[in-house]
């Protein structure tokens, strides 16, 4: 029989985690809270109360989904259009789940809360994330640590927004461009991590250059305006036929 964790044992686990999990979050705080500044401005300037963008930022939690929601409750109501709509936004995250099936296996009650919280931004973080084995970093508590603060950052941006939107006078168009910025770099994390030989481009970055070519295939072939659908369809398909069972 193994021996019960002591609870000093435990808060070390659970705050050793902590200690790594922020430096690897910086990046989301940085988009994630002007992102959430922004999406609170523009609740209050159409008329929403200051607390709708905190409950939204706590309940619904996907930053592209609320800021159309603006747009949603701002028209007439259409259950079946705003159904849809929130369907074809959040079909990304069928990747994150493929992606995520073997590192959120056997997280026990963890696993509910990981699986909400899978935003693009915790998914890349959680994805790419080294978590040293020589530091003896719980991986359920990282990837934990790391959904929370994210979320945390998230919300905290939008109350912000939502508290002070109708004081902020400055042009805040532009903001969005950190989601972009930020999507780059973690992309480029991503790419050195797995290899920098030259020799080894295909091997190394098989899943990358699907997520690059496809989305290009699909822009030439669709337009701008219509790529997205199809480029999700074309790299879903690729890394199936790749994955090993």
């Amino acid at each position: 029989m193994t021996q019960a964790e002591s609870p000093q044992s435990r808060r070390s686990r659970i705050f050793t985690a902590l200690r790594w999990a922020v430096p690897n979050t910086i990046p989301v705080l940085t988009g994630y809270l002007f992102l959430g500044l922004t999406y609170g401005v523009l609740m209050t300037t159409h008329g929403f109360p200051f607390w709708l963008p905190i409950v939204t930022a706590l309940v619904i939690y996907t930053g592209s989904m609320e800021f159309l929601l603006v747009g949603i409750l701002s028209s007439s109501f259409n259950p079946l259009s705003a159904f849809l709509t929130a369907v074809v936004v959040g079909a990304r995250h069928l990747f994150y789940g493929i992606a995520m099936l073997g590192k959120y296996r056997n997280m026990g009650w963890k696993k509910a809360y990981l699986i909400y919280t899978t935003s693009d931004e915790t998914f890349s973080v959680n994805y790419s994330a080294h978590i040293p084995q020589d530091q003896h970093v719980d991986r359920g508590w990282f990837y934990l640590w790391v959904s929370f603060l994210d979320q945390m950052y998230w919300v905290i941006g939008s109350a912000v927004g939502g508290l002070f939107g109708s004081l902020i006078t400055v042009d805040v168009r532009g903001l969005d461009f950190v989601m972009t910025a930020m999507f780059m770099v973690i992309f480029l994390q991503q790419w050195f991590q797995d290899g920098t030989s030259p020799r080894r481009i295909l091997p190394d970055h098989v899943c990358e250059l699907i997520g690059v070519l496809g989305s290009l295939a699909a822009l030439l072939v669709f337009g701008p305006d219509r790529f997205m659908i199809p480029a999700m369809v074309i790299i879903l398909a690729a890394l199936l036929a790749i994955r090993r069972p």
